[in-house]
């Protein structure tokens, strides 16, 4: 019996060529995450200035646990601040670099 007889229903793997529209559509999107990720990193940079700014006030010990907790809750922070419009840098990158890409 030939195995080539029975029908698996998986079609043969072929390489799917992007047409223009879905490639700029693939690096318009890869773009505007790419400027939100500079917007979170932008941001948490600024909550971290911030927070050296603020004087201890003794409540809470200053030892390596809690340095580390308020970096990562910076970080997050900074990542939900980005969502979005965020504070508006991220978009504006987005809408200047985004015609580099339309131009291809």
């Amino acid at each position: 019996m030939d195995i080539s007889t029975y029908s698996t229903g998986v079609q043969a793997i072929t390489p799917h060529r992007l047409t223009a529209k879905e490639k700029t559509a693939r690096d318009l999107k890869a773009l505007r995450e790419s400027c939100r990720d500079f917007e979170a990193i932008f941001v948490q940079q600024m909550y971290q200035s911030m927070r050296k700014n603020v004087p201890d006030d003794g409540l809470t010990p200053q030892n390596n646990a809690t340095r580390m907790y308020q970096d990562m809750l910076d970080a997050e922070l900074a990542k939900e601040t980005a969502k979005g419009h965020g504070i508006g840098i991220g978009e504006s990158m987005y809408n200047q670099m985004q015609g580099t890409i339309k131009k291809k």
